[in-house]
């Protein structure tokens, strides 16, 4: 859309593309308002968080937390026994991630409209190399949600965020 000045809004839609015949504003409306069926998953090192939304509704879901400690600016040996066993742990936190986001999401995947995922990049990246979870990261839709710790006020609270209509204001020649 583009104003007298030269500005522009650009409207960044949830699920592109946006189909709409006439008016652009009720098509943008009617686009964003569709109930969907999305899988949302969270994870964050040591915590996880999985559900499956009917538009803004939590119909199942799965949050859990484990133990990673931070790490240590300690040196020496010790340092090392530490960091071997942080990566024990932060390899057992994302395995009860992935064994989670199959119980939870893969029964719905073939109903599944989207995917959206967020939490640490990192994590998810991970995730990404679990074989059992290939079906469901071929579903995966923007944006990268930034959360906070996984917990189920966080995964609740998700639908606003990939619901929303993301918009740009450009600017016009001063």
């Amino acid at each position: 859309m583009s104003a007298p000045d030269g500005s522009v809004a650009e409207c960044h839609v949830p699920f592109p593309p946006l189909a709409h015949d006439g008016d652009a504003i009720a098509g943008l409306v009617a686009h964003a308002n569709q109930p969907r069926r999305v899988g949302v998953l969270l994870v964050r090192l040591g915590g996880y968080a999985a559900g499956v939304f009917e538009g803004d509704r939590l119909l199942v879901s799965k949050v859990g937390a484990r133990l990673v400690h931070g790490r240590s600016a300690a040196g020496g040996w010790s340092q090392h026994r530490f960091a071997r066993r942080r990566e024990k742990q932060s390899t057992e936190a994302l395995q009860a991630a992935a064994d989670v986001a199959a119980r939870v999401l893969l029964p719905h995947a073939g109903s599944l409209d989207a995917l959206v995922v967020g939490g640490d990049k990192r994590a998810i990246d991970e995730l990404r190399e679990d074989r059992r979870l290939a079906a469901l990261f071929t579903l995966e839709r923007e944006p990268f949600l930034t959360v906070p710790d996984p917990k189920l006020a966080v995964l609740t609270e998700t639908p606003a965020l990939f619901r929303a209509v993301r918009i740009r204001i450009i600017d016009g020649p001063a």
